[in-house]
């Protein structure tokens, strides 16, 4: 049996949810804990009846649609979630696949314990009780290290509710932003200190190694202004090429969404995750939506525009994650990020 099984998002072609699984993984092991990744890949079947039991809105399918549409019409995209695939197979230990919840139950033989984290995985807007560990036996300990919330609002009665519920269990919980952590005081009771992303779990030089070992040419480090943005609001081509008036300097992309595929800018595509890294860390600036593209940026020292995906009048707006770290950057330095997540983490799952 092994000590942990760790359950975050791994699947959905993003660099920055590859990053934070990786660095929580090696953490783990550098501690020397035997731990691997839950590989959930939930089937249609365990959408569809999460979708229905959680009460989440079923335009999260179309949203699901377009991504996928953007997968199937780009070569590069396909290219990038393949070069992820080998990041996992070479660098990260995975379970077998689980499809549904019968499967994750059945990991209870597998794992004493179980960590989950980082990233939005309990954000209620796209609420999922896999990733609150539901499926784990009374006797498992349960360990939630700087998970999101994401939104800034109470979600809706019920789901609080739910949410609730399904902390209850937990032996620790650390959330990753202040915000959050004031949503979960306020619907649980429950007082949680707030950590560090995991990828500030490790440092610089840890991540500067890995780019080191990308499996592209060394000239697509571009040195110049990387653009990547994860949404596509009205208005961003315009600030690209606002900034790169400014700056004098000459964007590069590195494309998520069709509009990427067809601005006509240079592209970076089908990056491996330690690509993305080595094109980050050659950049003269970078001009991002991302939040882990600011964090890697901020630990890398590279400069940072940042543009805002989300209204400030909508409801579900996300941008309490970028806010909490530019505050967090004025008090605290990456090296002390990273030993207040290690000594968090090793003091919970000692209690544990």
């Amino acid at each position: 049996m092994r000590d942990i099984g760790i359950l975050t998002f791994l699947h959905n072609g993003n660099y920055g949810s590859t990053l934070q699984a990786y660095a929580l993984q090696r953490t783990l092991r550098e501690m020397g804990l035997d731990c691997e990744h839950i590989d959930y890949r939930p089937s249609r079947a365990e959408k569809v009846r999460n979708l229905l039991s959680s009460g989440n809105s079923p335009r999260l399918v179309l949203e699901g649609m377009r991504k996928r549409s953007v997968t199937q019409e780009q070569a590069g995209d396909r290219e990038k979630r393949a070069a992820i695939n080998r990041f996992y197979e070479k660098r990260m230990a995975l379970s077998p696949v689980c499809a549904d919840h019968a499967a994750l139950r059945a990991l209870n033989d597998r794992y004493a314990r179980f960590v989950c984290g980082s990233d939005q995985i309990w954000n209620p807007v796209w609420l999922n009780p896999a990733y609150f560990l539901d499926f784990a036996a009374r006797d498992r300990t349960r360990v939630a290290y700087a998970a999101s919330l994401g939104v800034q609002e109470l979600p809706a009665a019920g789901k609080g509710a739910k949410i609730a519920r399904l902390t209850e269990p937990f032996a620790a919980i650390s959330l990753r932003e202040e915000e959050g952590a004031a949503l979960m005081l306020r619907m649980t009771g429950r007082t949680c200190p707030v950590m560090p992303d995991p990828v500030c779990l490790l440092s610089a030089g840890q991540w500067l190694a890995l780019a080191e070992e990308a499996e592209e040419p060394a000239e697509l480090r571009p040195g110049s202004m990387l653009c990547y943005l994860l949404g596509s609001r009205p208005g961003y081509a315009e600030e690209v090429a606002r900034i790169a008036k400014e700056t004098g300097l000459s964007p590069c992309v590195i494309p998520v969404t069709a509009e990427d595929f067809r601005s006509g800018l240079p592209l970076l595509n089908g990056l491996s995750p330690e690509g993305f890294l080595r094109a980050l860390s050659g950049a003269a600036l970078l001009v991002t939506d991302s939040f882990h593209g600011l964090v890697m940026a901020t630990l890398l020292k590279v400069p940072v525009r940042l543009l805002r995906r989300d209204r400030e009048d909508d409801p579900e707006r996300k941008n309490s994650r970028l806010d909490h770290f530019q505050r967090l950057m004025r008090t605290e330095t990456p090296e002390t990020l990273l030993a207040r997540g290690r000594a968090w983490l090793e003091e919970a799952l000692k209690k544990a």
